[in-house]
């Protein structure tokens, strides 16, 4: 008797692939992340340039201005711009200016692009790594409309922030493809974009960091020894890429400040810097440093190192927190103050990407809430929605104030109103748009705050030299200047130029014009001692 095959009693259809959802699905969140980021900055379309590193970056840069050529190639390779090296960076600044010249809306929309693709390419990597839609589109939704991130997407000099996330989170895309078949070709895709990421921002160093954290969520990839051994090429380049960026930057390292004055303020930034991510309230250009009490430095580190054994304690069943937390933790280290660059005692901009850790716990915290308590659902998607929202309002609201110099500093001086650096780039701005009697409270008031800063005088002496009857105050500061730095050649020939003008103090022009010609030898100024010996 023949051998009959088993068959099934009835025919069953077949059900759709899950994967034809995700294109419509995922098409969605771009488009929504998209809009998101429109609503919050397309008015930088209308935005100026700010006299805070834009003019060393772009306005004043004749290297930039001059648009693309093989001289501005070489020159962005080789030049340091406002103590860092990155050339990638200097080369989108000469490739807009080469394509729109120096419309500064043009230049801005250019950091909203990136800022919009960097959005994205998180989803995407969060998508593929963990096949979680939904909670992937809230981090991306967090890391796209969050109030923090304004000054890295509002402010043009911080291409560099905007850029290297582009290339971070395409790296990392290109190691999670890695992962899912490892050969060479693809591990050199992330090689070749990791150095693009470091040659836009040295932030990039602690990408290997981060691939070591997601090798264990949501990866979940070899033991460590081997994952380490797999990142020996990225350690090096980042170890090399760090050595570069002290060198660059030794002319703004804070050398006078002492190390556990540095150390409190790293361990209260930490803490200072997830208020703000959870509260964004009284955000500013520029945030000055202060001596911060011991007990602050210890609650700093307290949350730090408490967070991270909590989150340790509980990394079995919630790795994701361990993860975003060292995330958190990890990737602020380069700014966080230990070597001071800059006068800043933090800045909105050190979080663009750290920030993500605490994005990733926020929306699989949630996500593992629903998957517990179904019931909760509606009322956790529309906190979730809620806080979209709220965030995109403080958002818009916030990137409104770098609409131009004036804007932005007036409200960093209604923040903080001891803050100099504030009151000196608004002085500026209003001295040079022909607003000097207004400049000079502003002004004046620095003086009296750092008194030993001989640009400062000198400022005030240009500004006070144009006011009627108030010459001998401008004699005064030039002379401020001059005795604060004896080298100071623009306050030596300013000095002398008021004093020419003065009857019965030629004999003191000549003095100081003398001093300028000894700093900077010019023709003009010899003519102008010769002239006034001869009067």
């Amino acid at each position: 008797m023949p051998v009959r095959r088993l068959s099934s009693s009835k025919k069953t259809k077949a059900k759709p692939a899950v994967a034809s959802k995700l294109p419509l699905r995922d098409l969605a969140v771009y488009l929504g992340l998209l809009l998101a980021i429109l609503l919050v900055y397309g008015q930088t379309a209308h935005f100026a340039f700010v006299n805070y590193d834009d003019g060393e970056y772009v306005t004043d840069n004749p290297h930039v201005r001059a648009g693309l050529s093989l001289a501005s190639i070489k020159y962005a390779f080789t030049a340091i711009v406002s103590a860092n090296w990155s050339p990638v960076t200097v080369l989108s600044h000469i490739l807009v200016a080469q394509l729109f010249g120096m419309d500064s809306g043009a230049h801005h929309l250019v950091n909203v692009l990136f800022h919009a693709l960097a959005a994205i390419l998180l989803f995407l990597c969060l998508r593929r790594a963990t096949d979680a839609s939904w909670p992937s589109a809230f981090a991306a939704l967090l890391f796209a409309v969050h109030p923090l991130h304004v000054e890295s997407v509002a402010w043009v000099s911080e291409r560099k922030d905007v850029l290297c996330a582009f290339f971070w989170f395409l790296a990392l895309y290109a190691y999670i493809r890695y992962t899912e078949r490892p050969e060479w070709r693809r591990y050199l895709a992330v090689v070749v974009l990791f150095l693009l990421g470091l040659m836009s921002k040295p932030m990039m160093v602690t990408f290997p960091f981060a691939l070591l954290l997601l090798d264990f969520w949501p990866l979940r990839r070899a033991p460590f020894p081997k994952v380490i051994v797999e990142k020996v090429p990225l350690i090096a380049l980042a170890a090399a890429a760090s050595v570069g960026t002290l060198l660059a930057q030794r002319g703004a390292v804070q050398e006078g400040l002492p190390f556990d004055f540095r150390l409190r303020n790293a361990l209260f930034s930490y803490l200072a810097y997830l208020a703000k991510l959870f509260w964004p309230s009284a955000l500013t250009v520029f945030y000055m440093y202060r001596n911060v009490p011991l007990w602050q430095a210890l609650a700093g580190a307290a949350v730090a190192a408490g967070g991270a054994l909590a989150a340790f304690l509980v990394r079995r069943n919630y790795p994701y927190l361990l993860v975003g937390w060292l995330w958190y933790l990890g990737t602020l280290v380069p700014v966080i103050g230990l070597i001071q660059v800059g006068g800043q005692a933090m800045a909105d901009r050190y979080t663009y990407l750290p920030s993500v850790g605490i994005y990733l716990m926020l929306a699989w915290t949630g996500a593992g809430l629903i998957a517990k308590r179904p019931r909760w659902k509606p009322a956790i998607v529309t906190l979730a929605a809620a806080c979209g929202l709220l965030l995109m309002l403080a958002a818009h609201h916030q990137a409104a104030y770098w609409t131009n110099s004036e804007v932005l500093f007036q409200h960093a001086i209604d923040v903080s109103p001891g803050n100099y650096v504030a009151k000196l780039n608004l002085g500026t701005f209003l001295g040079q748009s022909g607003r000097g009697a207004e400049a000079i409270p502003l002004f004046e008031e620095v003086v009296k705050q750092i008194p030993g800063d001989p640009n400062v005088h000198n400022s005030l002496g240009i500004l006070l030299a144009d006011q009627p009857g108030r010459v001998p105050e401008a004699i005064a500061h030039f002379t401020a200047a001059v005795r604060l730095d004896p080298d100071y050649f623009e306050a030596h020939y300013n000095l002398a130029t008021l004093l020419a003008q003065v009857p019965g103090r030629q004999g003191e022009a000549i003095a100081q014009f003398e001093a300028a010609q000894r700093i900077s030898p010019r023709p003009e100024i010899a003519q102008k001692i010769a002239q006034l010996r001869a009067r």
